[in-house]
């Protein structure tokens, strides 16, 4: 499997950024891809329109726990507006790259971020 990937891919893989729960999160964003069974779902903490704290929870390959932390890395302490200008193709260039059978993967990962940021607008937009 080292091979296949990047060594960042492999870090973050077996060292994920964080990983876990935002218990009173602002928003989540929930994706998944029905045809590889991985599933994402980040959480964010938003302060003056910023992402002040992100987490994932991931059920996935090592691709897909890669991407969700990297996207982690790329969107904590952007605004709104920055964090959804991050694209599926950010997120694998900072893994240096992904094998083309795992870009879904980094799909996913940018998907999930737009998905919670969309959420906390509509939710915003309720009040």
């Amino acid at each position: 499997m080292a091979d296949l990937y990047s060594k960042k891919v492999m870090d973050h893989f077996r060292n994920p950024k964080n990983h876990g729960e935002i218990k009173d999160a602002d928003a989540t964003g929930t994706v998944g891809n029905a045809v590889c069974g991985d599933l994402m779902t980040i959480y964010l903490k938003i302060k003056n329109d910023t992402i002040i704290d992100i987490k994932f929870l991931t059920f996935g390959c090592a691709a897909a726990i890669a991407t969700s932390s990297m996207i982690t890395e790329l969107a904590k302490g952007k605004t709104l507006d920055e964090a959804l200008k991050i694209t599926r193709k950010d997120v694998a260039d900072e893994l240096d790259g992904l094998p083309p059978i795992k870009m879904h993967c980094s799909n996913l990962a940018a998907d999930a971020l737009h998905e919670a940021i969309k959420n906390y607008r509509k939710k915003k937009t309720k009040k």
